[in-house]
């Protein structure tokens, strides 16, 4: 209980309201115009309407109160202030101006002095440095975000933030919460490159909206929205292990209605070996989803909006032995091979209500099945998964504060079954598996702008009551100040919890010979998160840029990590009440020359570990020293760009294997290696070409798994794997756009 102290700095803030008037600025077609002047008449007292057409000004010892509000193109207007506390201005416009496009390149990563949390924006210019062919692949040039293999034989991977597993941050696909469960072993894979539009990450406790996760941060991907995207968008693409992708993208728009159909398919690789030992260095792969999103109106105007998204996803993935086949040898004891086949359709809807700029409503609501049919080696592995969730939110403006409250849902239904064709190994965990959740919650979260808007805290909190574990409160603050208008820093603090998918999201427990040991019912995993961020920007004539430095803690009140050190042939799962930390610092600087050249560093250290005994044990594969430095030249012409990314892994603690036999053995700790990976792209009207090298100096682990000899011995095991084990590949890719209307 005694972390709920923070609830009495949660309490929310009720600002004493001064003498002012609130008011909107808008067109005749209730359309916000930005950066308005609206000023008292005989005075010079005044300011502009903000992103949403708003103002507040003052009523102090004005004489005549008489508001005036003026807009390039359009007729002032005046409107004499009585007893109101809230007036719109709309103007009409008093000319016709001939079409002004002005064009401008977006920053690869933004990170704005607006919103109170630390956000890093990635926009499309940034994923166009890379071939980003899924969502796994987005993170090429970024610090913050570690793409980490899970599974070496199939291609699984998992987002870390803060050096913690892929579970403890929140993925959110347009503010939907669908990676999530059986899900999340290949669902950030799922998502193409090219539908998406922005990802916007955060670290540590962030807001209380969307729920109770996001322990170490959270991660949403903005797919593309159908009013403004290309009309038609063609990409085609191939790597040297002969891996085909094909997206494509078609939008259209009519009035206040518009839709967007995409499609993408995966085709497989041939057969590589590099290493010799008889393993695929990858999985062939084959992959189709086609998705729909129709929008209906816009939900920063009055009225009305609503978003409706259809998916449906079909995949199909084996690895092993490269003479394994899928089609007789799935849970043979002779061949050794993997199969994974995925069906998974899913519905999302956003519709909102806009009364004005003080009030909105909001509902949320999505719902996805998953099917999974699958076989890892000897352990036959079935799957059914489905979800529901369901936010209800009400959004209050008033004088300098912005109220969000309302109840959200979940519902989980995920039945796995487990089996194995031979046993010669004793395992003990085959069976049914049937886990049910309802979990219902109410929250609010306030914002209040201090200090003349230098000053912005978030309070939020939200109660959820789990059928299986009862009432859980979660609180969380934020603050922001802006000691100049290019200076800012940030703290908060909070705490977060999540119940436990063991299989999915640790899916290298079925890959391997080891035994799993469930030693106790498994609770749910809280941990308090705390952090501080300082950032200042620069805008000079020739250089511009940003440097970020920011420090975490993460403290776990219980926490469930598979403990593969005390016996290499079984994973131990059991709750861990003891002392679990994760101490991050980060520090990044990016740099832009004459807007052609681009410079950018970033250094992270991550100190994971666990007091076991008085002894600090590092959790494995945490390099506790990463520097990612990206480089990049773009004429002023456009015609094309280079980029280049490097990134430096320290060493990271990998499992015990001591006790195996010598030649089952690894290193407790892995090598320092060095990724290098360029692109050069080339414009051509509506044609883009790319060609690019990853992993250049053709860095691998050789032979990552252990046994490889004999895959169905009890020394079997995939969990060393550290780096990269496919080496340098190869990619060529052509991008057709036809602009929007």
């Amino acid at each position: 209980m005694k972390y709920y102290v923070f609830m009495v700095g949660l309490l929310f803030p009720y600002a004493l309201i001064s003498q002012s008037i609130l008011g909107k600025v808008t067109n005749e077609n209730n359309e916000a115009l930005v950066g308005a002047s609206v000023y008292w008449v005989n005075t010079t007292i005044g300011i502009t309407s903000g992103v949403k057409g708003e103002f507040e000004l003052s009523t102090k010892e004005v004489s005549p109160k008489q508001l005036v509000a003026s807009y390039v193109g359009h007729t002032s207007d005046t409107i004499e202030v009585n007893e109101q506390t809230f007036i719109v201005f709309k103007l009409k416009e008093s000319q016709t101006l001939n079409e002004t496009v002005i064009k401008a390149q977006r920053d690869g990563v933004i990170i704005s002095n607006l919103n109170p949390i630390k956000t890093e924006q990635i926009t499309q210019t940034e994923l166009g440095k890379a071939a980003c062919c899924d969502l796994a692949g987005c993170f090429e040039t970024q610090t913050t975000v570690q793409p980490q293999t899970t599974n070496v034989v199939t291609n699984s991977k998992e987002l870390r933030i803060l050096g913690l597993s892929g579970v403890y941050n929140q993925i959110l696909i347009d503010g939907f919460p669908m990676i999530q469960g059986l899900t999340y072993t290949y669902g950030i894979s799922s998502i193409p490159g090219t539908l998406v539009n922005n990802i916007y990450v955060s670290k540590g406790a962030n807001s209380v909206l969307q729920g109770f996760e996001s322990i170490s941060g959270q991660i949403n991907i903005e797919t593309k929205e159908p009013d403004q995207t290309d009309k038609l968008f063609l990409n085609a693409y191939i790597n040297s292990f002969s891996e085909k992708h094909i997206n494509a993208n078609y939008a259209v728009k009519k009035g206040k209605w518009s839709n967007l159909t995409s499609v993408h398919s995966v085709q497989p690789a041939n057969e590589f070996d590099r290493d010799g030992d008889d393993f695929l260095d990858l999985p062939k792969l084959t992959r189709y989803m086609v998705s729909n999103k129709l929008k209906y109106g816009n939900d920063k105007d009055w009225g009305w909006n609503s978003r409706i998204g259809l998916r449906y996803l079909k995949e199909h993935r084996i690895g092993g032995q490269t003479f394994f086949n899928s089609d007789t040898d799935k849970g043979s004891t002779e061949v050794y091979g993997q199969t994974v086949n995925i069906n998974q359709p899913e519905l999302s809807t956003k519709t909102g209500y806009r009364l004005n700029d003080q009030h909105n409503f909001v509902l949320f609501a999505s719902g996805f099945h998953q099917n999974q049919e699958s076989y890892f080696g000897t352990v036959k592995y079935d799957a059914n998964q489905t979800n529901f969730y369901g936010n209800l939110q009400y959004e209050l403006n008033y004088a300098k504060n912005s109220l969000k409250t309302g109840f959200s849902f979940r519902h989980l239904n995920l039945d796995e079954n487990i089996a194995f064709t031979e046993n010669s190994l004793n395992r003990t965990y085959s069976g049914n598996y049937l886990r049910q959740e309802n979990i219902a919650g109410v929250f609010a979260e306030n914002t209040l702008k201090l200090l003349n808007d230098k000053l912005t805290w978030i309070a939020g909190i939200r109660a959820d009551n789990h059928n299986q574990f009862g009432t859980i409160v979660t609180p969380r603050t934020l603050l922001k100040y802006d000691i100049t208008p290019n200076t800012t820093i940030r703290a908060n603090i909070g705490s977060g919890w999540r119940t436990v998918n063991l299989f999915s999201e640790n899916i290298g427990l079925l890959v391997s010979s080891r035994d799993i040991i469930f030693a106790e019912q498994l609770e749910p995993e809280k941990a308090l998160n705390s952090g501080i961020n300082f950032t200042q920007k620069f805008n000079g004539e020739n250089v511009s840029g940003f440097f970020s430095a920011d420090y975490y803690r993460t403290d776990f009140q219980n926490q469930i990590f598979p403990d593969y050190d005390t016996d290499p042939r079984k994973a131990i799962i059991e709750n861990f009440k003891g002392k679990s930390v994760s101490n991050t610092f980060q520090a990044e600087v990016y740099l832009s020359f004459w807007r052609q050249y681009e410079f950018k560093t970033g250094y992270s250290f991550l100190d994971v570990y666990r007091d076991i005994n008085g002894q600090k044990v590092l959790l494995p594969f945490n390099p506790r020293h990463k520097v990612v430095t990206t480089l990049g030249y773009k004429p002023i012409s456009d015609k094309f760009h280079i980029d280049m990314n490097i990134h430096w892994y320290g060493q990271q603690r990998l499992p015990n294997t001591q006790s195996n036999p010598s030649e089952f053995q690894r290193p407790y700790f892995s090598e320092n290696y060095i990724l290098v990976n360029a692109q050069f792209t080339y414009n051509l009207k509506r044609f883009e070409l790319y060609a690019g090298c990853e992993n250049i100096f053709d860095f691998r682990q050789e032979r990552p798994i252990i046994g490889w000899q004999d895959p169905f011995g009890q020394f079997f095991d995939t969990s060393s794997v550290w780096g990269p084990t496919r080496g340098r590949e190869l990619y060529v890719g052509v991008r057709f756009k036809i602009p929007g209307e």
